[in-house]
């Protein structure tokens, strides 16, 4: 239930934020490719943000990690992420 939950929240991101179809996933275990895909989600989220939409990239993404371990791979990318959104935003002049 808790994948189920986690894909159908990843789907949703990936579909409000790009007109991209969904990534191919390789056979594999469905954890596996569930958090491929959030990597996918969250680096091309990062990728796409200004600094007028930093603050929301970094909530939205934080929404998919929150209550997940401090060593989850996808966490750690979003704090990575969220790194980078901050300096981003302190460039554009807003506050993050």
């Amino acid at each position: 239930m808790e994948l189920r939950n986690r894909l159908v929240m990843a789907t949703q991101m990936w579909r409000e934020s790009t007109d991209e179809p969904l990534p191919r996933m390789p056979p594999g275990d469905p954890a596996d490719q569930l958090q491929a895909f959030e990597l996918r989600l969250v680096d091309m989220l990062c990728a796409q943000a200004t600094a007028g939409t930093a603050r929301d990239v970094a909530d939205r993404t934080w929404d998919l990690v929150h209550d997940r371990a401090d060593d989850d791979p996808v966490k750690r990318r979003v704090v990575e992420c969220h790194e980078a959104l901050a300096r981003l935003s302190a460039r554009g002049g807003g506050e993050f």
